[in-house]
């Protein structure tokens, strides 16, 4: 093995003459202006039919000779359960632990009696939360923060939105998000919105989409991150929004299972709009006035003017008096429809609140106006707590379920802060409904409209969703399915005999009573890939949770107690941070112990200025199987499984080989991955990597890098190379690689990745094809060139990613895939 020495001088002076002057720059500025230097800023994030796995990691660096506090600082979804939280500081790791709330209040409270601060998660606007935590780094150390959170997309107005918050509070060196998404249906439409999403930074998002997999790729430059409108001295502050739809063959929907476990995907389209009798409930009292009249106003005649002919509806404003547009429930005509706009603009703020005559009253109108093939709603909008009337909202919520006897759902919307939110969501959950908040914001108007879209057009009523040899399944009653939406329902396959797991769903359409039936085979069930058999696990575990606390609010007594007890023995198991868990991160010692737990909506932020608040569940990764040697992945064409082999570690193996080009790629083996790698283009151009330095000779001069450093390009007529933290991307000629550096049980490896290679015979080497053609038989046995092979499921890590995912494959002897020896393609030097 060659020595590559070189003195920090030589060094330093050679990375300066490689970077254009303004790079330069940058890069001095840089160690000077930052004590604390962030980077490395990394999000990952793999959605796997809806369930969305997404990793923060955060490089710090405290540039100072002596201790400094470094702060960890990102938003989450609030729908989220955050499923990971780490630092490792001088290579040891320190985990959050998840426990019961009062064990874990001890610990907390320990703590803050030693005088010790506390990290926090706070409620940040309408989508957000807010995790920040710290922790002291010697003098030129570094510390990894690590954070995982999951959760299940909801489809809402026809599209799954994954919400991705940038804000690392400085311009970061290797700044990148990845996004993957895999929808076995196949992906009908795939959009990229939200403030990072702009002209400015327009050439940094690219997307990928081919059937059943999606990519999305940020990668802005760090001149990028400072000169965009959501730019500034603190770097990207920002949304990145990924908006997405599957195909919908099957009109029963999509149902999977694996490992014991099932998830039911059902948003059947092609169905006839019911046509809608809704009341809206509006609150005018003083607390009113002001831009929220004026925005209640502005949403009402939007709403109005978006109804259907064939829909009925009714109008109630209410202080501490009732006033009824029309005691009747009216058809939208064009004449109708302009008498109640003329009445929703002499709507005035003024007065009490008196919730429950006015909700009682829109129960009185619906029931006094049936009509058969259509679907009733009550919609409530009101600021404020109930202060007039009866006022207790036990016995309102009592008053209101009583009134509706589960026959059509009630919608609380709860305007700004002030609200008892508590109140009205427990009201519209007992009612087959939900509580929304509309946050005060120029935008309310926009709020409101864009709730009533969501139950704009029902599609059915009376949801029933039946699954033989079940239990444990989440919620199967539904009182309507509206356009748009999408209904999830999962749980355990107990009777092992069945041949075929099926599923039925029994609704009423706008005229009939119609019946969808599905199914799946179970000898089909071992053939799915072991990332899907975890995922289903703990979708249905993440959406049982969802549901039971929902359902927990609305309980009393024994079922209240039976109910808690059933979350808290799942949140412990799934280590989810829920209100009956915390987690707790026992920090280096002489550091504080923080406990951390999730808030509510509508929790007052300024109330609890101390107390953590994470939303937290974990995953692990599918194990696995070990292996002798390395284990290579290669995709299939005509396949969605990939195949995988393994070949002996301490070999030396001709990877790439184009003798048209004159461009070869070598590697030497060690046993997670190559500890070496050698490019070679004509004769002038070679790179040679190993796991800490990067030698580049371009013809004239030796130029040398080290992992990590700050991020560069370099370029000839035919040769491009970009350096990022963790990875080279090389291009020689028609030949373009991205090289990786892994880390696996505390030992660095590489790993090549061919993104772009000449399509002829003369191509070598182990990479020399990225994809095998292969046919699937019965009996874990495939065909590769007119050859049956016996192959075993297992499980590899697929390094030609950064994220290095762990897949299913068919496991088979390398002969098969390689068509030859291993002598074949070794090679007696780099």
């Amino acid at each position: 093995m060659r020595r590559w020495t070189i003195s920090v001088e030589r060094l330093f002076d050679q990375i300066k003459a490689a970077l254009l002057p303004s790079s330069f720059s940058l890069f001095i500025s840089c160690i000077q202006e930052r004590d604390v230097d962030i980077y490395s800023f990394h999000i990952n994030s793999t959605v796997t039919s809806r369930y969305a796995v997404t990793v923060i990691t955060s490089r710090v660096a405290n540039r100072l000779n002596e201790s400094k506090e470094v702060h960890f600082q990102v938003k989450i979804p609030k729908n989220a359960f955050i499923s990971k939280f780490r630092m490792t500081i001088e290579g040891k790791t320190y985990d959050g632990v998840v426990k019961e709330k009062e064990e874990a209040q001890q610990q907390y409270s320990q703590a803050v009696s030693r005088g010790e601060s506390a990290g926090m998660v706070s409620s940040v606007g309408r989508t957000l939360e807010e995790f920040k935590t710290s922790v002291t780094v010697a003098a030129f150390s570094k510390v990894t923060f690590e954070l995982t959170y999951e959760e299940l997309l909801q489809r809402r107005l026809g599209k799954y939105q994954l919400l991705i918050n940038a804000q690392p509070m400085q311009p970061v060196a290797d700044f990148k998000i990845d996004v993957y998404v895999r929808e076995s249906p196949g992906i009908s439409l795939l959009e990229v919105k939200g403030g990072l999403n702009t002209n400015e930074l327009a050439n940094a998002v690219t997307t990928t989409r081919s059937g059943t997999e999606a990519w999305v790729n940020f990668y802005p430059t760090r001149e990028q991150q400072t000169k965009c409108d959501v730019c500034g001295e603190n770097g990207l502050n920002g949304d990145l929004i990924i908006m997405y739809d599957v195909d919908r063959r099957n009109p029963s929907g999509e149902l999977q299972a694996s490992d014991g476990y099932f998830v039911h995907y059902f948003a059947p389209t092609d169905i006839p709009r019911i046509p809608k009798n809704v009341v809206f409930v509006i609150d005018r009292s003083g607390s009113m006035s002001g831009r929220k009249i004026q925005q209640t106003r502005e949403a009402l005649l939007k709403i109005l003017g978006d109804l259907a002919e064939d829909d009925y509806f009714g109008l109630i404003t209410f202080d501490d008096r009732i006033e009824v547009w029309n005691p009747e429930l009216l058809q939208a005509t064009e004449r109708n429809l302009k008498t109640a706009k003329d009445f929703v603009r002499q709507i005035k703020d003024n007065g009490y609140t008196n919730i429950n005559a006015a909700v009682l009253k829109g129960v009185e109108m619906i029931n006094k106006h049936p009509r058969e093939g259509s679907a009733s709603i009550l919609i409530l909008l009101t600021d404020g707590a109930p202060n007039r009337g009866e006022s207790d909202p036990t016995r309102i919520q009592a008053n209101v379920k009583e009134a509706i006897g589960g026959k059509f759902p009630l919608y609380c919307l709860g305007f700004g802060f002030d609200v008892n939110f508590d109140f009205l969501n427990k009201m519209a959950l007992e009612n087959h409904g939900r509580g929304r908040r509309i946050y005060e914001d120029s935008d309310a108007d926009l709020q409101l409209q864009g709730f009533y879209e969501e139950v704009a057009v029902p599609l059915l009523t009376g949801v029933q969703l039946n699954y033989t040899g079940s239990s444990n399944v989440t919620q199967t009653r539904f009182s309507h399915y509206y356009n748009g939406s999408e209904i999830v329902v999962a749980g355990q396959i107990t009777d092992n005999s069945l041949e075929t797991f099926q599923a039925e769903v029994i609704a009423v359409s706008k005229n009939s009573r119609v019946t969808y039936q599905d199914s799946v085979f179970m000898k089909d069930i071992a053939g799915v890939l072991p990332q899907h058999e975890h995922f289903t696990q703990r979708l249905w575990a993440y959406l049982t949770v969802k549901q039971l606390l929902e359902k927990e609010m609305t309980l009393n007594g024994e079922e209240k107690e039976a109910a808690r007890k059933e979350i808290l023995d799942l949140s412990l198991k799934y280590e989810f941070v829920t209100p009956l868990t915390s987690m707790v991160v026992t920090k280096p010692e002489g550091e504080e112990t923080q406990v951390a737990h999730k808030p509510k909506e509508g929790e007052n932020r300024k109330r609890m200025p101390q107390r953590p608040a994470w939303g937290l569940s974990c995953s692990s990764l599918s194990p696995c199987l070990s292996v002798i040697g390395v284990r290579f992945l290669i995709s299939s064409l005509d396949q969605p499984k990939p195949v995988c082999y393994d070949l002996p570690a301490a070999s030396k193996l001709r990877l790439l080989t184009d003798p048209s080009s004159d461009f070869s790629m070598n590697g030497e083996l060690s046993t997670k991955g190559f500890n070496q790698i050698a490019l070679h283009y004509k004769t002038d151009y070679s790179l040679m990597l190993n796991t800490s330095h990067i030698l580049y000779h371009d013809g004239l001069n030796d130029v040398m890098f080290l992992w990590g450093q700050e991020p560069s390009k370099h370029e000839t007529d035919s040769v491009s190379l970009i350096l990022r933290i963790e990875e080279v991307d090389v291009t020689m000629g028609t030949v373009r690689v991205v090289l990786f550096r892994h880390k696996k049980d505390g030992e660095m490896f590489l790993w090549p990745a061919v993104q772009q290679q000449p399509n002829h015979v003369g191509i070598q080497g182990i990479f020399g094809k990225n994809n095998l053609e292969y046919e699937e038989l019965p009996g874990s046995v495939i065909k590769i060139k007119d050859q049956d092979v016996k192959a075993t499921w297992s499980t590899a890590a697929d390094y030609r990613r950064s994220s290095a995912p762990v897949l299913g494959c068919w496991l088979v002897p390398y002969k098969s895939v390689l068509q030859g020896e291993l002598s074949d393609f070794t090679v007696s030097q780099l």
